[in-house]
């Protein structure tokens, strides 16, 4: 196992833990990551406040890996999200939705490049659609 994997296995814990402080310090001070809901988040606050605005509406969160990929300084991790939405839930919009109670659970990718043992560039994927669906916040569309 690399570097890449190394830093991401650190990284996937801090969030399993909400360890705010390490998961910080697995990314770069100049680090960008693409997330599907909000675009591009510059810098680790940013990305540390994105995670824990997941964490308050969710706090029962749950990563299982499904496959693990490293290339020279790229990491690439697959895996299942679980969640249950108990906490108000901050959009893009920046309106709040109010707890559904709803259980989730999505498909998610992560590719990271890491350089000098920190996140260079995140970028993070899942389905949108499915997740708000899940949450009974989209309509389910009928076969016509």
């Amino acid at each position: 196992m690399g570097q890449a994997r190394e830093v991401m296995d650190r990284l996937t814990t801090a969030m399993i833990e909400k360890d705010k402080e390490t998961l910080a310090g697995c990314y770069a001070a100049n680090v960008v990551a693409y997330a599907p809901d909000q675009g591009e988040l510059r810098g680790r606050d940013a990305i540390t406040r994105y995670f824990f605005g997941f964490w308050e509406a969710m706090p029962d969160v749950r990563y299982e890996h499904t496959a693990r990929y490293e290339t020279g300084d790229v990491a690439i991790y697959e895996g299942i999200i679980t969640a249950t939405n108990t906490g108000p839930l901050r959009m893009p919009s920046g309106e709040t939705l109010q707890p559904t109670g709803k259980q989730l659970r999505i498909r998610s990718c992560d590719v990271a490049k890491v350089e000098n043992g920190e996140i260079t560039s995140h970028h993070m994927y899942f389905d949108q659609v499915e997740f708000l669906a899940q949450l009974g916040l989209m309509r389910e569309m009928s076969a016509q």
